[in-house]
Order: C-alpha cells, then structure tokens, then sequence
C-alpha cells in the first residue's frame, strides 16, 4: 500500500494471523513463513498480520522482526493488506519498525508502551509521536494479554490523531465493543482481535477480525466469515461450532502452541514455538489428533490431515 488512503480503502475483512515457524533450536524459518502466507492468500483471505503477539513478536530479535517484514512484503507484494506487528517494550524499536512497516508497504500495528503507572495522557502522546513515521497509518493495538488495557475513552481520543487507520480491539467485553463499533464507527477500520468469539463484533459493526486458528483451520473460518458476510447467520452459527472442541483444547493448551501443532498435523509449516513457550506435550498432541480426525470426517470443514 502506498498511503494511508489505500489503507483504510482495503483494511477490512478477516485477517489470517501468520504463525512465524520456528525449527526445535529456534532457528528462524522464513521459507515456512513464506508458504503460510501464500496459503491463505490463496485461498482468499482480505489479508495477514504479522509478527503479532501469536506470531511470538516479543521472543524475537529487532533484526528478526524485520526479516520477517521484507520477506512477507516480497511474497505478497501489493496482493493484499498486510499488517505488521511493531510493538516493543522499547520505544525506539518500536519506531524503528513502524518506519520500517510503512516504507515496505504494510500497516504498523503498535500497542501502548509496556511502563508502570503509565497516564491516558502520556499513552496519547505516544501515539502523536508514532503516527508521522509511518506513510501508509497506524493500527492502534490494544492487547490486554501483553500490556495496558485501553479503555474505549482513551481508544477514541488517539483514533483522533491523524495518521490512525484502524484498531485492533483484543478487550472482548460487551460494553466495550458496542461503544467502539458505534464511537469509530467511519473514523478508523475496526478489526475484534479474536477468533474464538468473533460473530458477536461483526454483528455489532466491526469491520472484520484476525484469525490465529485459521493458520490451523483456513477453509473452515474463511467459510465462517462468508457465511457472516452473505447474511447467512444459521450456517455461520453452525460452522462456528463445528470447531468447539478444537477451541477447547486451543483454550487448554494455549496459542500458538496448539494452532501450530494443528498445522503441523495437516502437513503445514506449524514448526515449533519459541521459549519461553513450550510445544503441546504428546497427551495434548492425542487429543489434538483426535479432534482433528473428527473435523476431517465432516466435509463442511474443509480439513484434510498429511
């Protein structure tokens, strides 16, 4: 993308979260990352994000995380939206990759910096100072399992600051979606940062969701998301629930580690997830299994084991 108009033009829709393949010592793989990306886009997804909080950003070095950027950005080109994960701990990284994002053609995604005590006011001052670095917008990420929890006041008063194209709204409460999708409603696109309860945003007017079971489930959520867009709530409904025992053990035993281990049972490129995280031990792996043969058996899903 070249602006931030073309950017709020086309950031809509699911989103596939990439899972960033790692070999058993952690060795980096971009070539697996490669064919996850071209997989989805393939079959069809609005876009990717990258390097997000299930893409392992923080178990990543600064140069790692702009590997991971140029060669997505090579292997998609301008085929679809990309949004890429340049959160830090340190603002300066986070600069530095926001830049980074924005010269290669994707869309920053930043969250608030991670320091105590922390003030509403100093959080929206850190995004003025973030949002000329990048030509192509900011996606605002708000990520309670990582930081600071934005609340829908302090979201709307820096979707406010030229420069935000969109939000990626992880607080699933109620309350806190409906006045998102109504105060954002035609400022910034809004994106419900989860999978696992997705349909109730989008009914509320969000303007589509990132996916991290997709890297696992691709056919199975993208049909979702179809059925949701044609007006067809029964099959979305049914759909959704198709995968209920997959959610379980996803909730169990944590993502990425059980998405990867999914993918790896379909013969993609899941590979291994990064300390401090450990792979879903072989009794969970069984389970997994399990489940997974049941979803191959029923067509609707899509799904096909190696």
């Amino acid at each position: 993308m070249k602006d931030m108009e073309e950017a709020r033009a086309r950031l809509k829709g699911v989103f596939n979260i990439t899972m960033t393949p790692f070999a058993k010592d952690g060795a980096l793989d971009l070539d697996g990352l490669a064919r996850n990306v071209e997989r989805v886009i393939d079959l069809g997804y609005d876009g990717v994000l990258i390097g997000g909080t299930y893409g392992e950003f923080p178990t990543m070095t600064v140069a790692e995380r702009a590997d991971v950027f140029r060669r997505v950005m090579d292997v998609i080109g301008d085929r679809a939206p990309a949004m890429l994960c340049s959160a830090g701990s340190d603002p300066r990284d986070v600069f530095e990759l926001t830049r980074l994002a924005g010269d290669l053609g994707g869309v920053p995604m930043v969250t608030p910096p991670y320091v105590s005590e922390i003030t509403d006011d100093q959080i929206v001052e850190f995004f003025r100072e973030v949002a000329p670095l990048s030509k192509t917008g900011i996606i605002i990420y708000n990520a309670p399992g990582i930081g600071i929890t934005l609340s829908p006041g302090v979201i709307n008063r820096i979707a406010e600051i030229p420069g935000m194209v969109g939000l990626k709204q992880g607080d699933l409460n109620p309350t806190a979606i409906d006045r998102i999708a109504n105060d954002l409603r035609g400022k910034v696109a809004t994106f419900c940062a989860s999978d696992l309860a997705f349909l109730g945003p989008v009914m509320a007017g969000f303007d589509g969701f990132s996916t991290t079971n997709s890297g696992a489930l691709p056919e199975l959520v993208l049909a979702t998301w179809k059925a949701v867009r044609s007006g067809d709530a029964q099959t979305a409904t049914a759909l959704h629930a198709l995968w209920y025992d997959y959610r379980q053990l996803a909730r169990a035993f944590g993502q990425p580690q059980t998405v990867k281990a999914a993918m790896n049972l379909r013969g993609f490129d899941g590979g291994s997830v990064r300390l401090p995280l450990r792979d879903v031990p072989p009794e969970a792996l069984e389970k997994l299994r399990a489940v997974m043969e049941r979803l191959a058996a029923d067509p609707r899903s899509g799904v096909t084991l190696a």
